[in-house]
């Protein structure tokens, strides 16, 4: 079967795969309706290599560490040790190179390591598919999936490559990825025209594309980078929205630069003035704006995320898409349905019951056929009632005709069996409502009676009764043909409502903590369900939720854009909500301000996972939903999506941290520089001195991504304002700048110090405040009650060491240093000790009027009696 390996995804003569007739395409592609043998698949495997549309492979070890040399600031420090080379300065440029260099494999070490985590995460979930090898249903990945391949497909899965249909049953697809198409394209077998769109392809399936309803049989005609989607990729890749936390380092960027503009320009023109070198005027300016931009930020942002997604995964939540983390941290509201996250999600058929209340064993058994033949959607009912106690010996005397699958429109199933003595029965089970509309008759005990409006009023008021006391009722419903072949939706008429299926889903066992967890931490829970009302109300008020403002889907479907903006606002129940309806509610709870998670796990799940700032799925979930979500459960638990909250928080925190941290230390030594270089004859420090000060205090930043995190930063969320960082950068910066003066006063004044020894008192005392303030601005608590993680406290104890004895050391001359007589080393501690106590001042100070800010704005913007939280950024 390899004669023809070559040409296995392309039909002969050229033709394209959807116009041929499916026997010749089946000879091209050597294969048959039983699929491929394992051996031949796994040659083919071999030869056309793995599904996966063509992409930006992960970067190799050496293209990532050349990449860190790609930054404007390194490009500066390269451009500067050059210019000190050219003029003769080789020690001073030889180490520039070495400060660039060791700064780059410090970064690199923690962006690679972050990459080879975050691929590690991600190998955790991979899609699978079934298809059909040495004619067995087998289910392997979908990127081992060849060309020749049988696959068999259902609702709910994302299609796995592009083909042709062999055999279907109502088998709708949303190709809206490739086509833009809004409704689910009608797929059945048979030939297109060579020439047709993807659109008129209606006998082929396409990669990424969605089943919506029905079951198919498909043969892969191609895979990998020869798909449709493939070819369309980077046009198709879905425009991930920036997240507030991407914005904010955006224009925290925009800020450094337009200082470090300013630094530059003013420092460099203001020594040529004073008749400085060109050439030592140059680099120190260069240093000074190098100085005060956190340049290991991208590297500690990878490695903080990645942190975090490991964190979150030994808790049981993987993470997609690493931006999404800290979405999580900021969300505010979550959108969740009931089944398996609220309840136990194991439901049990409770009863049996037929028009009159009664249990019934023709119910069961006509349950039991429709569940168990069906070979489309599985969902929960059907298997709780597959697994229903009960006789099953009558079941050998039905064979199954033909079904009519579940979709989300009908909301029902039917399934025809036959028997010797009675011929077709149509089984159709489904929302009692909607089976209902099928129904012209009722099974009594008296016999078939006409459904009237006492026959009517009577089901409804059981069904009405059953829910409100936690029931999801099902209705039943039979009709008997002739015998035939083949049967349709238009079969469901005029059947015979015969009863009901009472299922119990109970409360899972401390959801009402979490929940109670969750509002702790300032998260605001709704259900969004398809379920009725009395079911929905009923659960609300057992997990302590409001259950006395609802909407329904009709009501819903009644209002326009501008009233559901206002209703959503006041509703904590969305009961009896079609599919499409979901992502409105999403789409008008952001545009309130909120920031929505939304956890769902459906076909129906996905445009409303999209739409939400961070879509939540579980691994259980269907191909479409997991592809849609942001961050996968590993376990179907509020409990797990709480940890990953606080994980999210803390991953936040300590990147905020960083920027805190070098912000204040940063902003207030090089103003201090900047202001100093004016007045005194010599510069307050070389660009070699100012470039290993920031090396060296940049290396305990490099623990903060394990830093512990004080649980009042976890209880609520928390956004990103670039307007606070610009008020605590001026805040702490002149604290710093206010201690360096008394610096430059001291070893001026007091030890008289050259220009050599003044240099080196400035570089120690810097080295050390800044040492300090990671210490203090780490915490909103006074710094001596919060504990650093070890690492974080070992390395400052570290570089601080190195701070003070690296005068005295062999190669200190090499950076201009000297030796400190022990009174002026001594000075400068106290001094440091000084600054140290007066920066917790501050902290205390600049953190209670931001407390008192915030009340304000928080009681300004209640609204109704609800707090309208932080602004929503605009999905695209």
């Amino acid at each position: 079967m390899t004669g023809e390996a070559d040409q296995q995804s392309v039909p002969p003569d050229g033709a394209a795969y959807w116009s041929i007739e499916t026997d010749d395409l089946l000879r091209s592609l050597e294969t048959s309706p039983s699929g491929l043998a394992a051996s031949e698949a796994a040659s083919r495997l071999a030869k056309f290599g793995r599904n996966t549309p063509a992409s930006k492979s992960s970067a190799s070890a050496m293209v990532m560490f050349a990449r860190q040399f790609r930054s404007p600031l390194v490009l500066i420090l390269i451009f500067a040790a050059s210019v000190s080379a050219f003029v003769g300065e080789g020690q001073e440029a030889a180490i520039i190179g070495a400060i660039v260099l060791a700064s780059c494999i410090l970064s690199f070490t923690q962006e690679y390591g972050a990459s080879r985590a975050t691929e590690a995460l991600k190998q955790r979930i991979s899609r699978k598919a079934i298809v059909l090898r040495d004619g067995v249903e087998c289910s392997i990945a979908a990127e081992d999936i060849v060309p020749g391949d049988v696959i068999r497909l259902s609702a709910g899965n994302l299609i796995p490559a592009d083909g042709i249909i062999l055999d279907a049953r109502d088998f709708n697809v949303s190709e809206a990825l490739l086509t833009g198409e809004t409704f689910p394209a009608v797929k059945t077998p048979g030939r297109s025209g060579p020439e047709a769109s993807l659109s008129q392809r209606t006998n082929a399936v396409f990669t990424g594309t969605s089943v919506r309803s029905g079951t198919a049989t498909v043969l892969a005609a191609a895979t990998g980078a020869r798909t449709e989607f493939a070819s369309i990729a980077a046009a198709l890749e879905r425009k991930i929205p920036e997240t507030g936390f991407a914005r904010g380092i955006r224009q925290f960027g925009y800020l450094m630069t337009e200082i470090m503009l300013a630094i530059v320009i003013l420092v460099f023109f203001a020594n040529l003035m004073l008749h400085r070198p060109l050439i030592e005027s140059l680099l120190f300016s260069l240093a000074l704006a190098v100085g005060l931009t956190p340049e290991l930020l991208p590297a500690i942002i990878s490695v903080t995320l990645a942190r975090g997604a490991r964190a979150m995964a030994a808790n049981g939540v993987i993470v997609r898409r690493l931006d999404a983390i800290e979405n999580l941290g900021s969300m505010d509201l979550l959108c969740t349905d009931k089944t398996g996250t609220l309840t136990e999600g194991v439901i049990h058929l409770d009863g049996w019951l037929d028009v009159d209340a009664n249990p019934s064993a023709d119910i069961l058994l006509w349950a039991r056929l429709n569940a168990t033949l069906q070979t489309g959607l599985k969902n929960p009912l059907d298997e709780a009632i597959a697994a229903a106690p009960g006789e099953g010996a009558s079941f050998a005397a039905f064979t199954k005709v033909d079904e009519i699958p579940y979709d989300f429109i009908r909301k029902r199933l039917s399934v025809v069996v036959r028997s010797k003595d009675a011929g077709d029965l149509l089984i159709t089970k489904g929302a009692v409502q909607n089976v209902l509309q099928t129904c012209g008759s009722v099974c009594t005990a008296r016999g078939l009676e006409p459904l009237d409006a006492t026959h009517r009023a009577a089901i409804d008021d059981k069904f009405r009764r059953w829910s409100a006391d936690g029931y999801r009722v099902l209705g039943v419903a039979i009709r008997r043909f002739e015998n035939r072949k083949a049967f349709s939706r238009k079969d469901e008429i005029e059947l015979a409502f015969a009863g009901f299926l009472l299922f119990l889903d109970p409360p899972k066992k401390g959801v009402k903590e979490t929940l109670a967890e969750l509002a702790h931490r300032g998260i605001a829970v709704k259900i969004i369900s398809g379920d009725n009302r009395y079911v929905a109300a009923h659960l609300a008020q057992a997990v302590g939720l409001r259950a006395d403002r609802i909407m329904t889907g009709e009501a819903l479907s009644k209002l326009t854009k501008s009233a559901l903006f206002a209703g959503v606002q006041h509703t904590d129940l969305f009961v009896e909500i079609d599919p499409n309806q979901k992502e409105r509610i999403v789409q008008a709870l952001r545009s309130r301000g909120h920031v929505v998670g939304y956890l769902g796990d459906g076909i129906n799940d996905a445009p409303a996972l999209h739409e939400a700032d961070i879509g939540i799925s579980v691994d259980t979930a269907v191909d479409v939903a997991r592809e849609a979500a942001d961050i996968i459960l590993l376990k179907q638990d509020l409990g797990v999506l709480v940890r990953g909250v606080d994980d999210g928080r803390k991953t936040f925190a300590n990147t905020m941290k960083y920027i805190s941290i070098t912000t204040s230390a940063n902003f207030g030594n090089m103003i201090s520089m900047a202001i100093a270089s004016l007045f005194l004859p010599f510069l307050p420090l070389l660009a070699t001195q100012i470039l290993l000060n920031n090396f060296l205090s940049d290396v305990p930043s490099l623990a903060i991504a394990g830093d512990n995190v004080d649980p009042d930063q976890l209880r609520r969320p928390r956004h990103w304002d670039i307007r606070f960082v610009r008020r605590f950068m001026i805040s702490f910066g002149l604290v710093s700048s206010l201690f360096d003066f008394a610096t430059f006063a001291f070893l001026l004044f007091v030890a008289h110090a050259t220009a050599a020894a003044f240099q080196t008192g400035w570089f120690v005392e810097s080295l050390l405040t800044e040492l300090a303030i990671v210490l203090i601005v780490r915490t909103h608590r006074a710094f001596w009650t919060s504990r650093p993680s070890p690492l974080l406290a070992w390395l400052t104890l570290a570089v601080g060491v190195v701070a003070i004895i690296i005068p005295y050391l062999p190669f200190a001359a090499w950076f201009g240093f000297v030796p400190l007589p022990l009174p002026v080393l001594a000075g400068l501690v106290a001094i440091t000790a000084l600054y140290v106590l007066a920066s917790e001042a501050t902290k205390r100070w600049f953190f209670g009027q931001e407390s008192r800010q915030s009340h304000r704005r928080r009681a300004g913007q209640l609204i109704d009696g609800e707090l309208k939280p932080h602004v929503a950024y605009p999905r695209s």
